[in-house]
Formats: C-alpha cells, sequence, structure tokens
C-alpha cells in the first residue's frame, strides 16, 4: 500500500509499506515516519495482478490517523487508520485456509 501525508513536524511524506490488517472500515500499517493521531492521510492499495488485468482500478481513499505506538522493529511505528473516504469493498479468502 502507498500512504501520503504530512508527519507530526509538517513534513510531507509518502510511502510504500505492507498493510498489517485491514478491514472495510480502516488498515493498520508499519511506517518509518512520525504521524499524530489526528493527521488525515491518502492511501492507495493496489489490486492483484489479475484484478490489474482486468483494469480494475486500485482502491484509493483517505484515513484519519486514530492509533499509533511504537513498533517491535526499532524506528518503525505501527498506525491505525479509519478511512473518511470510501470503504474497502473487496473480500479475500484466508489464504491459511485454502
Amino acid at each position: 500500500m502507498r500512504v501520503r501525508g504530512k508527519d507530526s513536524r509538517g513534513v510531507v511524506f509518502e510511502e510504500d509499506t505492507s498493510s498489517e490488517n485491514l478491514c472495510r472500515s480502516g488498515a493498520a500499517f508499519l511506517t518509518r515516519f512520525d504521524v499524530a493521531i489526528g493527521s488525515n492521510l491518502e492511501i492507495r492499495i493496489p489490486f492483484s495482478n489479475y484484478a490489474s488485468r482486468r483494469g480494475e482500478a486500485d482502491f484509493a481513499t483517505h484515513g484519519r490517523v486514530v492509533h499509533v505506538r511504537d513498533a517491535a522493529s526499532a524506528g518503525e511505528k505501527f498506525v491505525g487508520v479509519q478511512f473518511t473516504g470510501p470503504r474497502f469493498q473487496r473480500m479475500f479468502r484466508s489464504e491459511s485456509a485454502a
């Protein structure tokens, strides 16, 4: 996923990261940037290569930071956002259930 916004000092950043948790109303991810609770972020989640070949656009929305804590790896933060724009509508089957 790609996250774009301003860090706690007001400096614009853009980062490619991976989601740790994803649901209809929000997402959680790791970042190396210090973001403040209440910050607004732009979020883009690419669909699979199969969906891209079918012409489906990536999922794009906005989110508000509702949770920040230090991550297990040094220098990273675990951030939770609540989507304030479109909600994620895709359904996925757990790989462990396959």
